[in-house]
């Protein structure tokens, strides 16, 4: 991965100087959505991982810099168990990275000694602690959208999701957005890109992704929140509902969509699905569409695959996706069993 972003001609001198670095010094770099990678823990390391407050952000980066300056500098005050830079399609950094120490005064020593750090003549870094920010606000979801699909989507487009909750919007009626809180920062920042680049789709335009404001907290704690999901944990806050532990099954979803039809008088629902598109990381984007006999018109739509993830195939999981839509709309649809609906989604 890391030779695939080293060979578009741009800033050869550097891309070429940190090919032989890594390679003297036995370093192994991964790319992975936008970010390269080191440690997370290094080689030799024993134990698990430090405490948290223990990662510095560091930002004013030239952009033809690379690790191969930067993990020794910052290693020279401290033990790194992780570094990530950020990263452009066209091989130069974002101009900013994280340095995650093995511990508080390793990384209070990389403040004090690098902050506004002259780089460069004229060019002096920032360095400072991490904000560690783990919750997102997904805005202008669909006013169909219920908790579960949203729930089963982001888990096959993004990694360590925490909890979701649901809110009418404050802002746009007809319209519903959506408060994720992720189990790090990594994983929240991570999954905050994966949104913006439009993994997630629902066939509605100008579907935004924002680090949660404190205002807007505030502002939701004033409004009734969504009734939790069924997946909710005992003993847990309805207003924090937790993923269960096993994801959704392909057959349990379709068994569910099966019996939903048949008390409707309606035959076995029949899916087409078709990757129309293929993005430079690896995600799949797919076309499916449901025609279900005895129902008035095909249902169609889009949803973006992860490439990662080995527990269903890639058409599985866009039927999975699929189902889940239509198990909805035609929950919707058929209003007068609607107050049943729930109950079924519990057997997942």
């Amino acid at each position: 991965l890391l030779l695939q972003t080293l060979t578009n001609g741009i800033n050869e001198a550097g891309k070429m100087a940190l090919l032989t670095w890594e390679k003297e010094a036995g370093i192994e770099l991964v790319q992975i959505n936008g970010q390269r990678h080191y440690g997370g823990p290094p080689p030799g390391w024993e134990g698990g991982p430090p405490p948290a407050g223990t990662e510095v952000y560091i930002a004013r980066l030239p952009q033809d810099i690379y690790e191969n300056t930067l993990i020794p500098l910052f290693e020279s005050v401290g033990k790194l168990y992780e570094f990530r830079l950020m990263m452009t399609f066209s091989g130069f950094n974002r101009g900013f990275a994280y340095a995650r120490y093995a511990s508080l005064q390793d990384a209070q020593r990389a403040i004090a000694t690098f902050h506004r750090f002259q780089l460069r003549k004229g060019c002096a870094i920032v360095v400072c602690w991490s904000t560690q920010k783990h919750e997102l606000v997904l805005n202008n979801l669909p006013a169909w959208m219920s908790q579960q699909e949203l729930e089963a989507r982001l888990q096959m487009v993004t990694e360590g999701i925490h909890s979701v909750t649901l809110h009418a919007s404050p802002c746009q009626r007809q319209a519903k957005l959506a408060v994720l809180k992720y189990s790090s920062h990594q994983a929240a920042a991570m999954a905050k890109k994966t949104l913006m680049e439009g993994n997630l789709s629902f066939g509605k335009e100008g579907l935004k992704v924002d680090w949660l404001d404190p205002q807007l907290r505030k502002k939701l704690q004033l409004y009734e929140e969504e009734p939790s999901s069924s997946w909710v944990q005992g003993g847990k806050s309805p207003a924090v509902p937790r993923l269960v532990a096993q994801p959704l099954l392909l057959q349990n979803v379709l068994e569910c969509l099966n019996m939903l039809c048949w008390k409707h008088r309606l035959r076995t629902p029949m899916f087409i699905t078709r990757c129309v598109q293929v993005n430079p990381n690896g995600w799949q984007k797919f076309w499916y569409q449901v025609v279900i006999p005895g129902y008035h018109v095909p249902i169609c739509g889009f949803t973006w695959v992860s490439p990662d993830r080995q527990e269903h195939s890639k058409q599985e999981k866009a039927k999975l996706v699929a189902a889940l839509h239509i198990l909805w709309m035609l929950g919707e649809s058929l209003h007068s069993q609607l107050p049943a609906f729930p109950k079924v989604l519990k057997t997942f």
